[in-house]
């Protein structure tokens, strides 16, 4: 329980984060924008597509009287819709990282830089970015893929497949919506993507508190757009208390520059210093005077 109050604490705290700089918050929600548009429309021809499929999938049923046949094949439209529906909203957040890849990872650097203790900016072009995240995304997503190919046959079983299986459903997808979020964080730490996954499923409340929520948040078209910034940012921070990275501050002066003789080993002080041992020199008795050939004798 504890992890999971801690992983909705991390999504309220990244909605505060861009609450409190506005301009990241605008800047975060053009990907999710652009990208929403697009599933509006395929989830509309989907919409009027679903009664084709249950009729396709379903030619056993041809013959059979009413009201078998209309319940069988609107069950399965509305669960064709369904699926649909969940497998858009693991999706969407993929789509969205791997089209704001430049807006995410700048989001996050601020954040990082924000808190404090920011890892090093990673030396790696753009190009090969947006490879690695979307090599990423898929395998998350072919993962979580399987998961749904389970629980939409489990869906069919009497009673279960109308109470268990939604819960497993939602608490699935936001086990792999919080993968999907933190890896911007997560990958600027070097963490790989199977590292990533470990990670969470060793916190698995803490992966519930935090996607859970949004993926019952992202079933609302647009909070999808306004709450991604600070799922972003609240991912970031998630990432920050699973990865920390600590700050080696140098010693520096009262004018704040670096102290070049912090590096200088400590001396002993002039009357410290005393003869170097073995000096034949050190204990002999002092030399008689020069007689003065100018002396009168």
């Amino acid at each position: 329980m504890r992890d999971l109050a801690a992983g909705m604490g991390y999504l309220a705290k990244g909605q505060k984060w861009v609450g409190r700089h506005g301009r990241w918050w605008a800047f975060g929600m053009i990907p999710a924008l652009i990208t929403l548009v697009g599933y509006v429309v395929a989830l509309f021809f989907l919409g009027g597509w679903a009664g084709d499929i249950a009729d396709w999938a379903t030619p056993f049923a041809d013959d059979w009287g009413s009201p078998w046949q209309g319940m069988l094949r609107t069950a399965l439209a509305a669960i064709v819709f369904v699926g649909g529906l969940m497998l858009s909203v693991l999706t969407f957040t993929a789509v969205t990282l791997l089209v704001g890849q430049p807006f995410y990872e700048a989001l996050c650097e601020k954040v990082d830089e924000t808190e404090g203790g920011a890892p090093a900016a990673p030396d790696t072009p753009l190009w090969r970015e947006l490879v690695i995240s979307a090599r990423d995304s898929l395998y998350v997503l072919v993962r979580a893929a399987g998961f749904g190919v389970v629980l939409f046959a489990c869906g069919f079983i009497p009673v279960i497949g109308q109470t268990v299986v939604p819960v497993l459903g939602f608490l699935v997808s936001g086990f792999f919506l919080a993968v999907e979020l933190t890896s911007v964080g997560l990958q600027r730490r070097g963490v790989p993507q199977r590292e990533r996954i470990r990670l969470l499923r060793a916190r698995l409340g803490l992966a519930f508190g935090f996607g859970v929520p949004l993926v019952l948040a992202f079933l609302v078209p647009l909070v999808t757009v306004i709450a991604m910034p600070g799922a972003v940012a609240g991912a970031t921070l998630l990432a920050r208390d699973l990865v920390p990275v600590e700050e080696q501050e140098e010693p520096a002066n009262e004018d704040g520059e670096e102290d070049a003789s912090a590096d200088v080993p400590d001396l002993p002080g002039y009357d410290a210093q005393g003869p170097v041992p073995g000096n034949p020199y050190a204990s002999a008795p002092p030399l008689p005077p020069e007689p003065n050939p100018y002396r009168s004798t």
